[in-house]
């Protein structure tokens, strides 16, 4: 097996694809260095990122399986995971060899692996667009805080874009370091660097706007008198609202 090391991109992740095509290395699997850490055994290609072998990639795939299922190749990739990765491999390698069916038959293993992490992704992609809480500072930006499972930030931010076109806005995945700042022109990818805050872990600091502090105390009333004890049902709660989410919610701080 023969590991093409990557830069972390989805088009670097293209471009490992593209040169593994063209040396014909079926065997190919596509890693960052991180990820696959030492091995003795390891054969390591290092692929540079090239945007218009990326391109070529998309234009081919897109040719063969139409537009909405080329999307699905990036939610893939977003997952982080190495075995999604090499899946999507294997897949856009069946593709282009005269099999563009191949990601309707849940009969063979690859494709129905890819289309539960399809499914994975919506689902985390749908509870961060319910449960993200903005926080309105002191100048006028509201700010979100988020810790998804899977890197899913780049699949919603078109959606609140839509949502709040009339307000500047942040949303900030403490995970990966990295966020999206909407200043009412356009968005802007943004990341704090771990010397910002003394080698602390990455967050947010918002000195709140008073009204929203005022708002933030009537919601948490709010939650706390809609709430009916006799039917409390932490188990069905929780599946609704998983636990991990709680920490960025509003109503459920003390």
């Amino acid at each position: 097996m023969t590991y093409y090391i990557f830069d972390g991109s989805y088009l670097g992740y293209l471009s490992a694809f593209f040169q593994s095509f063209q040396e014909r290395k079926v065997d190919a699997i596509p890693m960052i260095d991180e990820k696959l850490g030492s091995s003795l055994f390891a054969v390591k290609t290092y692929v540079e990122t090239d945007s218009e072998r990326a391109k070529r990639i998309l234009k081919g795939l897109e040719k063969h399986i139409g537009k909405e299922r080329v999307y699905d190749f990036y939610r893939n990739f977003l997952s982080e995971d190495p075995k999604a990765w090499h899946i999507g491999f294997k897949l856009m390698r069946s593709i282009f060899t005269n099999n563009p069916g191949i990601l309707k038959n849940y009969a063979d293993a690859d494709a129905l692996a890819f289309s539960q992490t399809i499914k994975k992704m919506g689902r985390e992609s749908h509870r961060m667009k319910a449960f993200i809480r903005f926080s309105k500072s002191a100048d006028e930006l509201y700010s979100a805080v988020i810790e998804p499972d899977f890197n899913v930030l780049p699949l919603i931010i078109s959606f609140f874009k839509k949502r709040f076109a009339d307000q500047r806005w942040l949303i900030y995945d403490v995970k990966r370091r990295y966020g999206y700042l909407y200043n009412l022109q356009d968005i802007q990818e943004v990341t704090l660097s771990e010397a910002s805050n003394n080698g602390a872990d990455l967050a947010i600091q918002i000195e709140l706007d008073q009204q929203e502090t005022h708002y933030q105390q009537l919601w948490k009333a709010y939650f706390k008198a809609t709430n009916i004890v006799a039917r409390k049902n932490i188990k069905l709660h929780v599946q609704h609202v998983p636990k991990r989410y709680w920490k960025y919610l509003v109503e459920k701080q003390d």
